[in-house]
């Protein structure tokens, strides 16, 4: 089936009635990727040395995923930048989602804004792509939006090129990396998705 692992960092949740915090992950992540044949490795935020981890489970991609804002648990933002460390250092195809491809951008010499635009938050829109985006001969696709954060041309990291732009803000929706093999993107692929989440996914994990 040529299967391939995929290591997918947590957001931190706190447990209902207990006096204690949780690493998580949204149910639809693990069900989009199971259906394009990839095995999503979870990479807890506790453990002592990730790098060492992913040695032993042999991921083939890395995944940091959404939920929660830059700052909001230290912990998470310490194990995500030694993540994308790792990544690097071995030319492994990573995708950051929403406030992962924040991650990125910070980890670059980037910034994130708050948008006050309310159009942008809780609802599809369409986001204008260029000629290097993963998309072939598609100009605009109409995509999610769950997020306040945004990034502009002004507050963009070192050597991230975009591919994808909202007009209703004037915002960046999606990177790449111009010299490693990575991807940042605002909307959630995995949440109701369509034909281009899967192309997406499929030339990034190829």
């Amino acid at each position: 089936m040529n299967e391939k692992i995929i290591g997918v960092s947590l957001r931190i949740t706190s447990a209902e009635n207990y006096k204690e915090i949780r690493d998580s992950i949204s149910h639809d992540l693990v069900l989009f990727l199971q259906k394009l044949n990839l095995i999503p490795i979870l990479i807890p935020n506790v453990i002592s040395n990730i790098p060492e981890f992913l040695n032993e489970v042999n991921i083939s991609g890395i995944i940091l995923s959404g939920g929660d804002n830059l700052g909001d648990y230290p912990l998470r933002d310490e194990s995500e930048i030694k993540i994308l460390d790792y990544a690097i250092s071995k030319k492994i195809p990573t995708i950051g989602i929403c406030r992962g491809m924040q991650v990125i951008n910070s980890f670059f010499g980037g910034k994130t804004k708050r948008s006050g635009n309310t159009t942008h938050v809780s609802s599809s829109h369409k986001i204008e792509l260029t000629e290097r985006s993963f998309f072939d001969n598609q100009r605009t696709i109409i995509v999610n939006s769950y997020h306040n954060n945004i990034i502009n041309s002004n507050c963009i990291g070192k050597d991230l090129i975009p591919f994808a732009y909202s007009k209703l803000d004037d915002t960046i929706e999606g990177f790449t990396h111009n010299e490693f093999p990575i991807t940042g993107v605002m909307w959630h692929p995995e949440r109701k998705p369509t034909d281009e989440s899967s192309e997406l996914f499929k030339k990034i994990f190829k």
